[in-house]
């Protein structure tokens, strides 16, 4: 049964994303937030960095938006209509994202409570291959407001490929040039901790058979980087997963300095709340930006 776990039809998830975001833009119930792009350059990849301007009115500091989280209404619970794209599965619906900086962003989120820091499961990966089967996409985890999540209740987010203009994805050269290998390794222009594997993008043509091998794999990736594979709320990490590649990395900071840092920055591609968050990753360096937010112990 490669569809038991899928609730809409196969080919329209695209064309639905589309149509919603028009509506949605309509109605007033996405509020995108403008940037200016600027290009940094390091260790070979054209990291993208999106200067955001109205960033410092939003709560971007995961700790305290976290510490504040029992006193705030959940925005999936119930979520708005509007933003409302598709029911995924009996346990995932997918919506837009309400401040969206990059178009067509989804939230593939859990019908019921579940905690971001809880570990994925395979109902998880199930909903994302769902959604990733329709079309080209990066799909990322933030697991807790260490590794960059600003809610508690649990969502996957997806941002459709290219990222910027005719960039596919800024580190796409250096997953590629990994060697190809069915257990987890590291990139070696990689300063930070992480582990790698290549996926088969095949699979996706059954996303619950899919969801099973990649829940292991993604379990054999926190273990490589020293995270327990058993815990039911492990240490903080980013999850970065395209159809062809896994990415994981551990984190023990939020940010850098003024820069705050998800799982887009591990796919090459920063927000910063204003001018002087470009200048600090200008001057420090990107790869810098990302071994100081993933690595124990002081910069070198």
């Amino acid at each position: 049964m490669p569809d038991a776990t899928r609730r809409f039809a196969p080919g329209t998830l695209w064309g639905t994303i589309v149509a919603r975001t028009q509506a949605a833009r309509r109605r007033g119930a996405l509020q995108p937030i403008a940037t200016e792009t600027h290009t940094v350059e390091d260790a070979g990849v054209h990291f993208q960095v999106r200067v955001v301007s109205s960033l410092v009115h939003k709560e971007t500091d995961g700790h305290a938006h976290w510490q504040d989280a029992a006193d705030r209404r959940n925005p999936f619970l119930p979520y708005d209509k509007d933003l409302h794209v598709a029911d995924v599965s009996d346990t995932h619906v997918c919506l837009l994202n309400k401040y969206n900086v990059l178009d067509h962003h989804i939230l593939i989120v859990t019908r019921v409570f579940e905690h971001q820091e809880s570990a994925l499961t395979p109902r998880d990966f199930a909903a994302l291959g769902a959604c990733m089967a329709e079309y080209e996409a990066l799909g990322f985890y933030n697991s807790g407001p260490v590794a960059g999540a600003s809610q508690p209740h649990k969502h996957i987010q997806l941002v459709p490929l290219p990222l910027a203009g005719a960039i596919a994805l800024p580190i796409a050269s250096l997953l590629e040039a990994a060697p190809r290998r069915t257990e987890p390794s590291r990139l070696d222009r990689f300063p930070f901790v992480h582990a790698f594997a290549w996926l088969d993008a095949a699979g996706l043509a059954e996303p619950a058979a899919w969801a099973s091998s990649v829940e292991a794999l993604y379990r054999a990736l926190l273990a490589a980087v020293g995270l327990d594979p058993a815990s039911p709320r492990p240490p903080p990490y980013n999850l970065l997963i395209t159809r062809r590649h896994m990415l994981l990395i551990p984190r023990v900071r939020a940010r850098f300095e003024t820069v705050p840092v998800n799982a887009l920055g591990f796919a090459g591609s920063f927000f910063v709340p204003g001018p002087s968050g470009l200048d600090v990753i200008r001057r420090a360096g990107p790869m810098t930006v990302l071994w100081h937010v993933s690595t124990h112990g002081p910069l070198p």
